[in-house]
């Protein structure tokens, strides 16, 4: 298998349900607290108008609609028993707790749907909505993707994070102590920030509760705050071999049991500025995958608890 020398998500996956399963990207017309003006207007400084919701459904369709929509999308590819529902745009935990309530229950009353996986921030997770995610769980298991990014305080204040790192070392321990996995995004190729910065993020994931890891390239879209200071400073983005590089060298110091659930990713090509050779997302996998192989190392070989 050409991933086996890292722990994938459609390994880890297989091993769990006995087959692969497939997201569907839901829509629940939520907003966030860095948008609605509670801490700011116009997102972190990456964020386009879609919220990282570019591949989501429509918000103007019931959820029902929008996992049915998905469906016929994935129907002519390969035959797919059951998928992950996964609520992508925004902060999917900012609202009421019964409106959530609603939209969850809806996702996971269908029979094909065997995994919740909601993404949010650490910040907007209070304790009636963490208290439904521990019910929702005892259904099927429920994810909380936590948008970290950067562990550098530095960064942080940069992309407008809005939250201090204290803040989400408590919702990882409150997910913890509700038994609820969480999945951590981070984002390698930030400004300012050096490979050593970029791997210590890494290692302050190792030593947290999460089950699982995103490594996602830093990308320049337009119509955001990062295309402007692009224009502006034209600081370096990662080229592709310098990523590649940078991907095997965080996967060599993570846990071994950590799952790693992207290794890169694919910006909408229409609002995409830069990196251009990110759109080739297989070829980018693909050198991941020989460059491991060349050098005969695999996720955790320089692992230090």
């Amino acid at each position: 298998m050409a991933d086996s020398r890292y722990r994938s998500l459609n390994d880890a996956l297989r091993e769990r349900f006995g087959e692969k399963l497939y997201k569907l990207t839901l829509n629940g017309g939520c907003t966030c607290p860095n948008r609605d003006g509670t801490l700011g207007t116009r997102g972190c400084i990456f964020c386009s108008e879609g919220g990282s919701g570019e591949f989501a459904a429509s918000p103007l369709l019931s959820i029902r609609e929008q996992i049915e929509d998905g469906k016929r999308r994935l129907s002519g590819k390969r035959p797919v028993q059951r998928y992950i529902a996964y609520f992508q745009a925004y902060t999917n935990t900012y609202a009421p707790a019964e409106k959530l309530r609603r939209m969850f229950t809806e996702a996971i009353s269908c029979p094909e749907i065997a995994i919740l996986s909601v993404a949010t921030r650490p910040d907007c997770l209070g304790d009636d909505v963490l208290s439904l995610l521990e019910e929702l769980n005892r259904i099927k298991p429920v994810w909380v993707e936590l948008g970290l990014q950067t562990i550098h305080e530095k960064t942080a204040a940069f992309i407008r994070r809005g939250y201090p790192l204290a803040v989400f070392q408590e919702a990882m321990q409150a997910l913890q102590e509700r038994k609820i996995e969480a999945i951590v995004h981070t984002i390698l190729g930030l400004p300012g920030e050096t490979p050593d910065m970029m791997l210590d993020t890494v290692r302050y994931v190792n030593s947290t509760a999460a089950s699982g890891i995103k490594l996602q390239l830093l990308h320049i879209l337009k119509n955001t705050d990062l295309a402007d200071y692009y224009e502006q400073t034209h600081f370096p983005v990662l080229s592709m071999e310098e990523y590649v590089d940078l991907v095997i060298r965080c996967l060599e110091i993570c846990r071994p049991d950590l799952v790693i659930h992207r290794l890169t990713g694919d910006g909408p090509k229409e609002l995409l500025i830069a990196p251009l050779w990110s759109q080739a997302k297989r070829q980018v996998l693909n050198a991941i995958h020989r460059e491991l192989k060349q050098k005969d190392t695999w996720q955790g070989r320089l692992y230090t608890p």
